[in-house]
């Protein structure tokens, strides 16, 4: 009997580089970029089996293999641009414009003139004086005058509203944007997180190479070999989890900028500059001023306004001037006459005092947005400068420190001076303080995100 031993192995994700000496100094995390997922197949055969059928039946088995996904090298501006095209939310405020702008020409539109048009026989009774018999034919027109105050008001009020969307269009198109970057740096920081964690499983891979090779030679306990078993699942463990949160952030920015699904986003980016922010107040005046959400804001209590102006105008009465003509067989007559309704049991009182509640209610959401961006200012600009301290001093002490730490401890145990323990240890802390750098980093980018979106700066960073 033929017996063919086939084994595979297949290995995904970057490959390890091991580290020549404990006493090397780790790898830049920001020079690492996270590598896209490859796959080595290796099928080997024992010795003595024969490969030609084998090797037919294994090519007529295999299914063809699925067309690789489309990959695209996504930069922010291009993000942008794909979100200006395909995003639902700005398709919907422009519509919304359009049918504000469209409700301009409704209320500019006269009311149409009514014709009317009857027609029918006349018989003879029997009387003493009987009508002559014979075709009846019945002509009528009206026209409805409007009021001119009545028609200014509702223009006024319907231009205010165009005018209300347009700055709501603007105010979503920022929302969106703040959106688009907030998705696509928290993508750049995910595979940065990605980066790390697998610099740090190459370090515990290397370590725990080099501790088996001790144990073999009875120069370390079998305790030293355990450790570093342990250390290297939780290495692996935060390589795949740091996977998972640049999966879920990929999803979510695909999603921002309405991207297709057979494509692979890859987003390429670096970090804006810092920049130095003015005083709370100067930058407090200036959102007032530019923000659109407080323009939409005020815009609508005008033309809640208007509205109220429109609804108590429509307490004058419209005329409605009336002609006719009538042709009988026997004679034909013809009048004129004009229809006033009187406002005598519905003045319009409870639309005036939903008019003026809508006026109230305009005041309150303005003043309720205004104290809403204001917080939001000062939230982003504490958080700005909170993070940028942070990232100073992480830059200039934190960091070095822990590399340092890390290099002396790899020399202490390649001495016989420590133990892995130590070792382990001084890894832990770089890779918390480089946690907290990328924390502190991306902080700050969100917060001037931010302040971007408010106004307070302009796009790119200039206060």
């Amino acid at each position: 009997m033929l017996a063919i031993g086939l084994q595979c192995s297949v290995a995904f994700g970057q490959a390890a580089v091991p580290l020549s000496d404990l006493g090397e100094p780790l790898h830049s995390a920001s020079a690492m970029l996270p590598a896209a997922p490859s796959a080595v197949i290796s099928v080997p055969l024992t010795a003595g089996a024969s490969t030609g059928p084998v090797a037919e039946t294994q090519t007529a088995a295999a299914p063809d293999a699925p067309d690789a996904p489309q990959v695209e090298a996504l930069t922010l501006e291009r993000a942008l641009a794909l979100a200006e095209k395909n995003s639902p939310m700005l398709q919907g405020a422009s519509a919304m414009s359009a049918r504000a702008r469209a409700a301009i020409r409704t209320a500019g539109a006269y009311t149409n003139p009514e014709v009317e048009y009857f027609a029918g026989n006349q018989s003879a009774r029997k009387v003493a004086i009987p009508g002559i018999p014979g075709l009846l034919q019945h002509y009528a027109a009206s026209q409805t005058v409007e009021i001119p105050a009545e028609r200014s008001a509702r223009q006024r009020s319907a231009r205010l509203a165009s005018l209300s969307s347009n700055f709501g269009e603007a105010a979503i198109h920022l929302a969106v944007v703040a959106e688009v970057k907030h998705a696509f740096y928290d993508a750049l920081a995910r595979r940065a997180e990605v980066a790390y964690a697998r610099d740090n499983l190459t370090l515990v891979e290397d370590l725990r190479r080099r501790v088996e090779v001790e144990v073999r030679v009875g120069e370390k306990g079998r305790l030293e070999l355990t450790r570093a078993e342990a250390e290297l699942a939780r290495a692996r463990f935060e390589v795949s989890s740091a996977q998972i949160r640049l999966a879920n952030s990929i999803a979510l920015l695909r999603v921002a900028i309405a991207a297709p699904a057979d494509v692979q986003l890859e987003p390429q980016g670096e970090l804006e500059p810092p920049i130095k922010l003015g005083p709370i107040d100067e930058l407090r005046a200036r959102v007032l001023n530019a923000h659109p959400a407080i323009a939409q804001s005020q815009t609508d209590i005008e033309q809640s306004k208007a509205q109220l102006a429109h609804e108590r105008t429509l307490r004058i009465p419209q005329p409605n001037f009336y002609g006719e003509y009538e042709k009988q067989p026997d004679l034909t007559f013809w009048r004129i006459g004009v229809h006033l309704p009187l406002p005598l049991w519905n003045r319009r009182t409870g639309q005036i005092a939903e008019a003026k509640a809508i006026v109230n209610q305009s005041v309150a959401a303005n003043d309720q947005r205004r104290l809403e961006i204001f917080s939001a200012l000062e939230r982003a600009y504490e958080q700005y400068q909170i993070a940028d301290q942070q990232t100073n001093s992480l830059q200039s002490g934190s960091m070095h420190e822990a590399e340092s730490a890390v290099d002396a401890a790899k020399a202490a145990y390649r001495f016989g001076e420590r133990g892995i323990v130590e070792v382990l240890d001084a890894q832990r802390v770089l890779q918390s303080v480089r946690a907290d750098l990328l924390n502190a980093q991306y902080a700050r980018q969100y917060a001037l995100i931010d302040l971007e979106v408010l106004g307070a700066v302009t796009p790119g960073g200039r206060p």
